[in-house]
């Protein structure tokens, strides 16, 4: 039996409390079942019960056998002297404190019923399958549906909001580098994102700053620092972005060494990375402070009104140096800029908005409800067993959904898991 169950059990509850007695025959009244504590320590803090008439406040231990408190050490542990009740689901040994005295056992096998023992093993059953509750997931309510991919959209913008302050103080809390570090990852994409971040990462961003000035100057500093600008072309614009990049490159003492190399196979021409670092060097040079007009926004249009920039003249007619094309203008899109809303934009606004003690939840909601959700193998899986997921909160959500709590059989944590074990 799992113990992430029995603390599911008794945080809410499940079982039969009429006449609750210790194995040794004592009355037990629950009061408060406590704090349900994630970290090292006691499962609950703070519990209030009565155990034959006698009101206990203190912390509640969970496990699967009471002979797993020795085998966990606990007798040893004086951050388990607290303890006041031992609940477990097979009694196979009796416990006893640092000081000898035993503690009250509640077993719970006999009083949970078996209708959601019932559901547990069902959902926990050995068969394959792509998600542990696929079988009833198109059986559940809207009403609670909607609310949890709110709150799974909102968990998975605090997780993105730790690695983006872990960057930022090492950048010295400088907003501007770190938003040019994200959307250099972000204009990468998944193919070359690690790539153009190797290259944010290979200078400080006071030569952006110096730089972007000139258009020229920003491609030649971008692409040659990505190693796009190596040995020689019969092509006249490459051979004047290499000119002046050597000179940025003796001037700031640039290196390259550690840059990741931009890939092309398998890439849409679009996606190259002469295109995507070209259109990212004119943003910079048409836009000085980036970060600080990004977080006065507020709608969608005035985020495609900011993101409507396109890649140099050269590129009109070129995907590659060297090789003509028909003429096309390389412009962001607006598919492309709802992704760095969702990847880049969204989660820096909200780490943002928490430094300043400012909450943007339902803000941030509404404006990922107008964007239509991303196209993967996993968004079409959940819709494929109900339609769920039609707009980019919604996206983001069951991804957090499937990689944090179906991967690692979290039901008992999940308000769907919830909702199959009460039945």
């Amino acid at each position: 039996m799992k113990e992430d169950f029995l603390h599911y059990v008794w945080k809410y509850q499940k079982f039969n409390s009429e006449e609750l007695h210790t194995e040794n025959g004592e009355s037990i009244t629950v009061i408060d079942v406590g704090l349900h504590n994630t970290n090292s320590g006691p499962d609950f803090f703070n519990a209030l019960l009565t155990i034959d008439n006698q009101v206990w406040a203190g912390n509640v231990e969970i496990h699967s056998n009471s002979s797993d408190w020795y085998v966990h050490q606990h007798e040893r542990d004086s951050a388990y002297d607290t303890v006041i009740l031992h609940v477990v689901w097979v009694y196979d040994a009796e416990v006893f404190r640092k000081n000898n005295t035993a503690i009250p056992t509640l077993v719970l096998k006999p009083i949970v019923p078996e209708g959601i023992l019932s559901r547990y093993h069902n959902l926990f059953s050995k068969k394959q399958k792509w998600i542990p509750c696929e079988n009833e997931f198109n059986r559940q309510g809207d009403f609670m549906l909607n609310n949890w991919l709110e709150r799974l959209f909102l968990e998975r913008l605090e997780y993105k909001t730790i690695q983006i302050d872990l960057e930022l103080k090492s950048l010295n809390n400088h907003w501007e580098a770190l938003f040019f570090k994200l959307l250099c990852k972000n204009f990468g994409l998944k193919v070359n994102g690690d790539s153009f971040l190797s290259v944010a990462q290979s200078f400080d961003f006071s030569i952006v700053q110096k730089c972007q000035q000139s258009q020229h100057n920003m491609e030649s500093l971008l692409l040659g620092q990505a190693g796009l600008l190596d040995g020689n072309k019969a092509d006249g614009y490459y051979n004047s972005l290499q000119k002046k990049y050597c000179y940025l490159r003796r001037k700031f003492g640039l290196k390259n060494e550690n840059v990741i190399a931009a890939k092309y196979f398998r890439l849409r021409p679009v996606n190259f990375p002469t295109i995507r670092l070209s259109q990212l060097a004119t943003l910079y040079s048409t836009k000085k402070q980036l970060f600080s007009e990004i977080i006065s926004l507020k709608e969608l249009e005035d985020y495609y009104l900011f993101f409507k920039v396109g890649a140099s003249p050269y590129w009109d007619t070129h995907f590659n140096f060297g090789v003509t094309s028909v003429r096309r203008r390389k412009v962001l899109t607006k598919k492309f800029v709802d992704l760095l809303l969702i990847n880049t934009i969204i989660p820096l606004n909200y780490c943002y908005a928490k430094k300043i003690g400012k909450d943007v939840s339902e803000e941030l909601i509404q404006l990922a409800s107008q964007i239509p959700r991303e196209e993967n193998s996993i968004v079409k899986k959940f819709n494929d067993l109900r339609p769920i997921a039609f707009f980019a909160y919604q996206s983001q959500a069951v991804l957090e959904l499937k990689t944090n709590y179906c991967d690692k059989r979290r039901c008992v944590d999940c308000a769907i898991g919830n909702a199959i074990l009460k039945g």
